[in-house]
């Protein structure tokens, strides 16, 4: 089949590439209202009971606060006569405003939850459309002001959201501006030539504008987070490098062979474009495993992630031959001085390290204990969900949420919202004895038997002990033909956690059994994939470990310009997931090659040490250009993202230097003889389905060269 697609692209690759900038274009034209289709948040579990207590909040009393102007006196009491005029002003204004409900300010209630301790500052509380962008920037710049009287700030859940929103796109503008001229440089460099280093960015332009336009359709009939895109232009410029360095590599060893274009492009595709088919297969079977939670912000990162994997290898099997056959010999135009004519992927250091390693396999102790101590900081993990502290310290929407947990007695962002269908009894009372409640106040709903009970407490959102809370409300015996709903930030988490937990034996039993399945149809063994499962947990852990000590403990928090916090729970399973399926990426780039050797007859030892040879400068420098563009979010001024981009660099640096470098070649040499081996059934199997590499047909190979391709 391979065969057959490169001899069609290859006697017409001039209308394949014109077909292609067709695509290019209408994808463009479709991908552009990507932006539009996209949402904010995701973060919260789909039919949980907070989940659908705020359903019935919106729709019974118009929204739980989520706009809070912060009113301080520039002198005296809130109370005073000037003071208190001025804070009713505002809060009349902001209830003209079109799209702002529900406006309660404590000049209106006299509740104390609204007035600061210090009786200095109270608050002005609305809720709007978290979604309307346009609305929140206007009562930003209109109302967070500061006059004679007073000085006004801007927070809550929606400024806060809008903030962090406005931040990650700051961020991903800084990022690809540092990391696109650097991975370029890093490119020329690793290709040793101008034109070749334009291969893996056409890859990479086709993946981006590709699943940009998927994301743009998906917007259209269901919820599709806007972090996605985050995603899609790191992933689709990795893939890129990946898989264009290999189709370049093997085509230039086999130029260097001797062999005529035709044949090198044939072959090319046959060898690297199978490699390339297992690897998007193991990556999408790590990223499918997102699709199983019920938080779209996880789905929408296996939307933008499978579909950058579909669209890379597809352009890498149809493009880069179409490219390399157009081109020619002049794909070594623009080479590099220094540079050789034809540079392959032998790389002698890689071999002589897996020779060393295999002579000798207790050296693979030390990066082993390396590996099990970066682990270990996860044995402490908390996990959150992302709030105001995800924000720089100087950001105003995140100074003015500390002031709100400081300086009241409770503030919204703090409070549980209890909704009772029906007659609520004592339960308020009740409530109102738990401890640390400081008090309860009730709403009911004009049109329907529903009431709200709004929970004030001294505790923070994401503390175990708000967490117990909510659960000491929902074990409350609900009242006679009543039913009680709880949500609020520490509710959503319980239930954001408990979503997440349920589901997780699921998703990490799809991921290993389709990577097995997939690693056993490539290799015909049984002991390869189970080894490569472990090694990449192995990495796995040790990066998340890190990650652990870094966000959580605190540790560089002062060099990287974050506030330590939980680890957020939705963005560790994405660069889990994310992470794992690139470091099989790698695997199947490795395994490929020993593979290959093994099955033309070499044995263990020199089958590994001379595939680690030839795949070890493809997989370094490919590790090395996608941990730049993931590195490069470590500039980021919010700290999951910072999270995101430090943890996936590190484990793929970890992965293609550690392990695959030595890890795997000490398994192999411990494996022996039954690194190839599969019970007869199973050998039987892979014999009818697994694709394996074959002779090359006689009129590929010129007259007087054999081919060396297996």
């Amino acid at each position: 089949m391979l065969a057959a697609c490169a001899e069609a692209v290859h006697r017409r690759a001039k209308l394949v590439l014109v077909l292609c900038a067709a695509a290019l274009i209408a994808m463009g034209a479709v991908g552009v209202s990507a932006f539009g289709q996209l949402r904010t948040g995701g973060f919260d579990a789909e039919g949980a009971q907070s989940t659908r207590a705020n359903e019935m909040v919106d729709t019974a009393f118009g929204g739980a606060p989520n706009v809070v102007l912060l009113v301080k006196a520039r002198n005296g009491s809130i109370d005073s006569p000037a003071t208190a005029a001025s804070g009713s002003r505002l809060a009349d204004d902001l209830a003209q405003e079109g799209g702002v409900h529900n406006v309660t300010s404590y000049w209106q209630t006299h509740n104390s939850a609204l007035r600061s301790k210090d009786g200095t500052a109270a608050e002005i509380v609305a809720n709007v459309d978290a979604d309307n962008n346009e609305l929140i920037d206007h009562i930003v710049k209109t109302y967070a002001h500061d006059t004679k009287i007073v000085t006004v700030e801007a927070g809550g859940g929606a400024v806060v959201n809008r903030t962090v929103n406005s931040h990650v796109r700051e961020d991903l503008a800084r990022a690809e501006a540092m990391a696109i001229p650097l991975t370029l440089l890093l490119l020329v460099l690793a290709f040793g030539g101008f034109v070749t280093a334009t291969l893996p960015l056409a890859v990479g332009l086709v993946a981006i504008l590709g699943t940009f336009a998927e994301l743009s359709l998906l917007g259209r009939i269901t919820d599709v987070a806007v972090y996605a895109i985050n995603l899609t232009t790191a992933l689709a410029l990795a893939l890129g490098v990946d898989y264009a360095l290999l189709m370049v590599a093997r085509y230039r060893e086999l130029a260097g062979q001797g062999l005529d274009g035709r044949t090198a492009v044939v072959i090319t595709v046959r060898t690297a474009g199978r490699t390339i088919l297992f690897s998007a297969a193991t990556v999408i079977a790590a990223l499918a495993a997102l699709l199983m939670f019920p938080l779209y912000f996880l789905r929408s990162f296996a939307y933008a992630g499978i579909g950058v994997v579909t669209i890379a290898a597809t352009a890498a099997l149809i493009l880069v031959p179409a490219l390399l056959t157009v081109l020619g010999p002049r794909v070594e135009a623009g080479r590099l001085p220094w540079s050789r004519t034809h540079r392959g992927s032998e790389a002698p250091f890689w071999g002589r390290l897996a020779g060393t390693v295999m002579r000798r396999p207790l050296v693979a102790l030390a990066p082993l204990a390396l590996l099990l101590a970066m682990a270990s900081p996860l044995a402490h993990a908390v996990f959150g969900t992302p709030d105001e502290g995800v924000l720089p310290a100087s950001a105003p929407a995140r100074h003015t949420s500390d002031e709100l947990r400081t300086a009241f007695n409770g503030d919204q962002a703090t409070t549980l919202q209890v909704v009772v269908q029906g007659d609520p009894a004592a339960l308020p009372d009740t409530i109102a004895h738990l401890p640390h409640v400081a008090h309860v106040t009730s709403r009911t709903s004009a049109d329907t038997d529903t009431h709200l009970l709004t929970v004030s407490t001294d505790l923070t959102s994401h503390s175990a002990a708000a967490q117990q809370l909510v659960g000491d409300i929902r074990a409350l015996p609900a009242p006679d033909h009543a039913t009680v709903l709880v949500t609020g930030d520490s509710a959503r988490l319980v239930d954001t956690n408990h979503a997440i937990d349920t589901r997780l034996p699921y998703a990490a039993g799809l991921v290993g059994l389709t990577t097995l399945i997939v690693l056993f149809l490539f290799t015909g063994s049984i002991a390869q994939p189970i080894r490569a499962l472990v090694l990449n947990a192995l990495g796995m852990t040790a990066s998340l470990g890190t990650t652990v000590w870094i966000f959580q403990d605190g540790h560089l928090s002062s060099w990287l310009g974050f506030t330590p916090r939980p680890m957020d729970t939705a963005m560790t399973v994405a660069l889990f997931c994310i992470a794992f399926g690139l470091s099989m990426d790698y695997e199947v780039f490795l395994t490929s090659r020993i593979k290959e050797l093994h099955d033309g007859g070499a044995g263990t030892f020199q089958a590994v040490t001379e595939g680690l040879a030839r795949t070890g400068r493809i997989v370094s420098t490919a590790a090395v250009l996608l941990a730049v563009s993931f590195f490069a979010f470590g500039t980021a001024s919010v700290s999951f993202l910072q999270m995101f981009g430090l943890g996936c660099g590190l484990a793929i640096l970890l992965d293609a230097l550690l392990i695959r470098g030595i890890l795997v070649p000490a398994a192999m040499r411990l494996l022996g003889r039954h690194a190839w081996t599969a019970p007869r059934a199973l050998r039987r199997l892979h014999d009818r389905v697994g694709l394996t590499h074959t002779e090359e047909p006689k009129d590929l190979t010129p007259v007087g060269q054999p081919s060396r391709c297996r």
